[in-house]
């Protein structure tokens, strides 16, 4: 294993720390915390709280800012992070009209943070949440009950970030970003595994001539293991398994993320991106918008995913609406 690290047991500290320091204008690291938080602050605006296990960089840290997150809580790598952490993060975003947690679909993060949140109420501080399920591939899978939340939920902290700049009170702010998660849905796959830092070595083998269709962000497997297949064979796959999911049709506009896990080229991303635009168009759905980068990585993982958010005209302003983070900016 080569990796870019000083003792495997302290990167998430260390990172939070680099993180910190380069984006100081919009992030400071809550001291003695797993949270970073943001530097402008708007007083009686619905606070956005997401977080989960590290690794999946620029997810979720990257991601707060103006008009996405207030606070993200960074937890062990792919591991949850405690309720008490959450807690923090909670309190790091409020500033009265209450906060929302946005959180993916993992058992570990779904039971933390509503301990936190029962934990936040005792304190006085209201608190609510939307939990994202956006992953197609499986029904049930190594962590969770039901779909997985992966890359769709960046989608999520746009939409609630961007209703909460508004002073929408909590209510609305977590009625937009559920009409979010009805209107998404994304599938992954992976050509190589990770490898986390603690363990030094690799979470599963694959072979040079083998992918992994609908793989999860934590190495969960997917749906079937194939020989490696070309660009457009994956978009193909890819996105017919989502058109299945039957909320996305002829007539629609949506927004699309392709998603790197890691370690995948610009260039085959947008390779990739070329042919999800033909079958998309083929379709007879509209792309409104395009993101082709890395959102929600799975540390060093070669793969990818995609992402359609069907969209209306309250979706299309909020996602058009500005925001300042590390990792977002519109």
């Amino acid at each position: 294993m080569k990796k870019l690290i000083n003792d495997p047991n302290n990167v998430v500290e260390e990172m939070m720390k680099g993180m910190a320091a380069a984006h100081h204008d919009v992030l400071k690291h809550v001291p003695d915390t797993a949270v970073l938080t943001r530097v402008e602050r708007t007083a009686g605006k619905v606070g956005i709280v997401s977080g989960g296990g590290s690794g999946h960089e620029p997810s979720h840290a990257g991601f707060v800012g103006k008009g996405m997150l207030d606070a993200a809580v960074c937890g062990p790598v792919f591991t949850s992070p405690g309720p008490d952490q959450v807690l923090e993060g909670i309190k790091a975003a409020d500033s009265g009209a209450g906060v929302l947690l946005v959180i993916k679909n993992y058992s570990g993060d779904v039971m933390n943070f509503e301990m936190a949140m029962e934990l936040a109420e005792m304190e006085t501080i209201t608190v609510d949440k939307v939990i994202v399920n956006d992953d197609v591939a499986v029904e049930d899978s190594t962590y969770t009950t039901g779909r997985r939340g992966i890359a769709g939920t960046v989608f999520v902290h746009k939409i609630a970030g961007a209703k909460a700049e508004t002073g929408a009170p909590l209510a609305e702010v977590k009625a937009s970003a559920e009409k979010a998660i009805r209107n998404v849905r994304s599938m992954g796959m992976a050509l190589s595994a990770c490898t986390i830092p603690a363990a030094g070595k690799p979470g599963f083998e694959m072979a040079e001539n083998e992918m992994e269709i609908g793989m999860g962000i934590h190495g969960e497997p997917g749906i079937e293991r194939t020989l490696l297949k070309t660009a457009d064979e994956v978009a193909e796959e890819l996105i017919s398994k989502i058109l299945q999911d039957g909320v996305h049709k002829s007539g629609d506009e949506v927004a699309v993320m392709i998603n790197g896990l890691g370690s995948t080229p610009l260039m085959e991303l947008y390779i990739l991106n070329g042919k999800v635009s033909d079958i998309l168009e083929e379709k007879g759905i509209t792309v409104y918008k395009t993101f082709v980068g890395e959102y929600m990585t799975a540390i060093e993982m070669a793969g990818c995913s995609v992402s359609l958010l069907k969209l209306d005209d309250e979706l299309k302003e909020l996602l058009d609406a500005p925001a300042h983070t590390t990792a977002f900016r519109m």
